[in-house]
Formats: structure tokens, sequence, C-alpha cells
């Protein structure tokens, strides 16, 4: 079904980067004025947005799985870029496949989809879980990346990492997916942007329900969030590498950067003073700005 185009319309809602999806039959629009294709990948369909020139830069979001995650940072780059950036398997428009989902199996996904586009070669862009999928493409298919940006993310789980996400997996089954959801935007979230935008946790939560995958998915891509461990592999990457993160994230908490400063050779780093998880959306300019530097700058491909 390569070529196959669907519209959709996202408006904006306060606060900004809170997205509110409304279906109009068939057929949606993007605000941002961004086409989606369903590409085939043989055994699924993903979802992708494609948009600017130049040398290919792939996004690949978090859990949650989905391009729009991604808005803020797609309208900077692509002035720059040829930007790509899908809803995984699973998620959003893309195939809901009843599989046992893995890190590994994601990033053969992302393997797939550029043989589809016909894109030789990439930087990426990996957010929290989009991050793990980066680690293993620039140590398993090292020849098809020019670069990696390691956005929130971590090498390997300690305690608090595999409590937090065992309590979020107990939740979904035991509360159900809106306290999950709920959950999930607070830990995400600086907690004065969630008391000072009151519209984000009922809209931001709302276009998240819309969007649920059902419980099957979800908890196996949680499932594979708890088993992503390459802290022995890691030293092994030899690209480019920038490692970002907020000081005040919840979720992958600035020691997990630290570690992955410490363990990849000659990484470039930057800290925010805050943004918490979701920094892309809560601090775009400063996000959006450090990417970019990393991006653009040819002394980082040496």
């Amino acid at each position: 079904m390569n070529g196959f185009i669907i519209t959709l319309i996202w408006p904006f809602v306060i606060p900004k980067g809170t997205l509110r999806i409304e279906c109009v039959g068939v057929l949606r629009r993007i605000k941002w004025g961004f086409s989606m294709q369903m590409i085939d990948i043989g055994d699924a369909e993903l979802a992708t947005w494609r948009e600017g020139k130049g040398d290919p830069v792939f996004l690949i979001s978090g859990l949650g799985g989905r391009a729009a995650f991604w808005s803020e940072l797609i309208t900077g780059l692509a002035p720059h870029f040829d930007v790509i950036s899908h809803d995984h398997r699973g998620t959003g428009a893309s195939t809901k496949s009843k599989i046992d989902y893995s890190i590994s199996q994601m990033a053969d996904d992302v393997m797939k989809l550029m043989g589809a586009l016909n894109i030789p070669k990439a930087a990426l862009v990996g957010h929290s879980t989009g991050g793990a999928i980066a680690q293993h493409l620039a140590l398993n298919h090292a020849e098809r990346i020019t670069k990696i940006v390691l956005s929130a993310t971590w090498a390997g789980p300690n305690l608090y990492f595999k409590t937090l996400f065992e309590l979020r997996s107990q939740i979904l089954r035991d509360a159900g997916p809106e306290a999950y959801m709920i959950d999930g935007i607070l830990r995400a979230h600086p907690h004065d942007t969630v008391s000072n935008t009151p519209a984000l946790l009922a809209a931001t939560n709302e276009e998240r329900l819309a969007a649920f995958p059902g419980e099957e998915i979800e908890q196996s891509r949680i499932r594979a969030v708890l088993a992503h461990d390459l802290r022995a592999q890691v030293p092994n990457i030899a690209l480019p590498s920038f490692v970002i993160c907020a000081e005040d994230d919840q979720i992958t908490p600035v020691g997990f950067s630290h570690e992955l400063i410490d363990l990849i050779p000659n990484v470039q780093s930057t800290l925010l003073p805050r943004g918490g998880h979701f920094m892309p959306r809560v601090e775009p300019d400063a996000y959006n700005a450090a990417v970019l530097s990393f991006l653009t700058n040819t002394q980082s491909e040496m």
C-alpha cells in the first residue's frame, strides 16, 4: 500500500504543543501541514510522516510510539533536513499487531521502514524508548546510521526504573487506561507546567485515550522497556552521539544520561535545567536549538 495517503486534522489547543485529534470522516488534515502515508513493511503498515529536504533525519518516539510527539521538532528541523517519523507498530494509525514487542523488533521495523522509503542512511533522534531503539541500531546497523541523538533515555534499568514501570503496569492492569494515562502525564511534565496550564491534563488525556492501543499491546511494550539493557554494549558505539536530558526528568532521571555520557566514547551532551521527560514539548525552543546544533555541526561527524 505504498503511496496510500491520508490527511489528518490535529488542531492545537492551549497549551502550546498539546494535540487534540478530531476525525472528519475518513479524511483528516494536520494543521502543521504534514501529510501521512501508510507504508507497507511486509508484515505491518506503518503510518509515516515525511517533511523537508536535505539529509534524512529519522525521529523515533517513546513508549507512546506516535509521531505526533515530534510536532515541534519536525517544524524546527524540516527547513534543514528530510525529516521522517512514524507511529510505531501497535500505536497510532499503524497496524495493531498482537505480538511480543521488544526493542530489537522495534529497531527492525525502523530498518524495514528505511528500506521501504529507499533511505540508505539517516541520522537518528530517539526519545526515551526511541533512544533505546537508536542504541540498538547504532550497535547493529552502524553502516546505515550517520549520527544519533539519545534523548531522555537509558542504557539499562536500575531499581528505580524497574519499580516505576512495574508500578505503571500495575496501574494499567488494576485501575485502567485513564488512570494509567493521567499518571503518565503527571510524571512526564514539570509540576508547574501541569498546575499552570489546566487544559493540559484534560486535553492530553483525551487525545492519548483516543489513541490507546489496548492493554495487551501496551503491557507488551512496557515489558520491552523493562527488558532493555545494553550497558555492556554501548561503549562500542562508534557513531557521533549526542545525549540530551532535562534535570527534572522523573521517568528517566538525569543519572541515566550521565551514565550514557560516561559509557559512550567521544559523546557530546546538553542538560536542560527543566522540561521533565517531555522536554521536546515543554521546552521546544531550547531542545530544538540543541538538537539542530548537533545535527548541523560537521565537526560531530569526525
